[in-house]
């Protein structure tokens, strides 16, 4: 078996473990700070929304072109007044993305543009992005995402319990927080891409919170029954216990996500994957990092708040506390016994204690 395979098979028995739930409150520092940090890049620079959003146009020029992508922003920006997003694809051609602009202005855009990359404005071709389109796509998302949360929530209720539905919409929203924050201090562009993206890593954070709470489940029946784990110990072998299986699941769903984000975004210039990559990338992170350090200590916050469970702490720290009690006396009666072994023997005393020590017999 491999060292990981090992490592995995004495978490799982309870062998060796790390304290995740006794150092919640750290977890949750580090989250506050994060999700703080989303939240500023957010209100201060903002999402950059795509032209699906904004509307306007896009011209694609033929292929292999010899002008620049800054030559071609330059460009743009001339004939349009508008700022511009240029992208070099695959097979050598420039699409070129121009914000905020109506029918009228494509028209003579496309004119200058093709004068300057001296082209045929037959070969150049364009599309025009309507707003309107921009603005469904972004209601839809928001209902789909408002309905998955509601269906989760209800779920989770029946299939476990109010406080694990809780913990897993806490964490859902960590999660989208952190993504969306992201994009804003990065700065890349939001497509429809990034809205599918978004919506896919719901999943996967919710798949990895499941799975602990399912273990969590199984682990907790007649919990008061019993006088030697209290919730939050028997939470933390739960996270212990499945922590290999959600590292191998992330990692080797982050790989392929890796792949199109570093490789085919950043080293083949194929930014049309930067859109959805990198939100199925921090979304990925950030759901396996919510799984364990948020959903899970967070049932375990407010379960221990119940009088049941209260109860049931306070009788497992007494017995703890009992038996510690008792190894100290053993201890203190076991150090005793060796320190009274080493001593000298006492001197031989004579009957009645006479002559001290001397051999008795008749007084001469």
């Amino acid at each position: 078996m491999s060292k990981l395979g090992n490592l995995g098979a004495r978490l799982h028995r309870g062998e060796i473990s790390y304290d995740f739930v006794g150092k919640r409150k750290i977890w949750y520092g580090i989250s506050i700070l994060i999700t703080i940090t989303a939240i500023l890049g957010l209100a201060v620079r903002g999402l950059n929304m795509g032209i699906e959003f904004k509307g306007g146009a896009v011209f694609t020029t033929p292929t292999h072109m010899s002008t620049s992508v800054t030559q071609a922003e330059t460009y743009a920006k001339d004939a349009s007044g508008h700022e511009a997003i240029v992208q070099k694809l695959g097979n050598g051609s420039l699409r070129i993305q121009i914000a905020g602009i109506d029918t009228g202005q494509s028209d003579k855009i496309k004119q200058d543009l093709a004068k300057d990359l001296n082209l045929d404005p037959e070969r150049l071709a364009a599309d025009l992005v309507g707003p309107s389109w921009g603005q469904q796509i972004a209601s839809k998302a928001w209902e789909g995402l408002a309905i998955f949360m509601v269906l989760v929530v209800i779920y989770l209720a029946i299939a476990f319990e109010w406080r694990m539905a809780v913990a897993a919409l806490v964490a859902l929203i960590h999660d989208i927080t952190i993504t969306t924050g992201i994009y804003a201090l990065v700065g890349f562009e939001v497509t429809p891409g990034t809205v599918i993206g978004l919506l896919t890593i719901l999943g996967y954070s919710l798949y990895d919170t499941v799975v602990v709470f399912d273990s969590l489940k199984e682990q907790t029946k007649d919990i008061t029954k019993q006088t030697r784990w209290t919730y939050s110990d028997i939470a933390n072998r739960s996270i212990n216990g499945t922590l290999v299986r959600s590292i191998n699941t992330t990692v080797v769903a982050l790989l392929p996500v890796a792949g199109l984000l570093f490789i085919g975004g950043g080293f083949l210039g194929a930014g049309t994957l930067n859109d959805i990559s990198l939100s199925l990338f921090v979304g990925l992170a950030a759901g396996a990092y919510s799984s364990i350090f948020i959903a899970t200590p967070l049932v375990a916050d407010l379960k221990e708040r119940e009088p049941a469970m209260k109860a049931l702490t306070k009788r497992v720290l007494a017995k703890r506390a009992q038996a510690a009690a008792e190894e100290d006396l053993a201890a203190d009666r076991a150090a005793l016994d060796e320190d009274g072994s080493d001593d000298t023997a006492p001197a031989v005393v004579g009957p009645r204690g006479r002559g001290r020590g001397r051999a008795s017999g008749k007084r001469r």
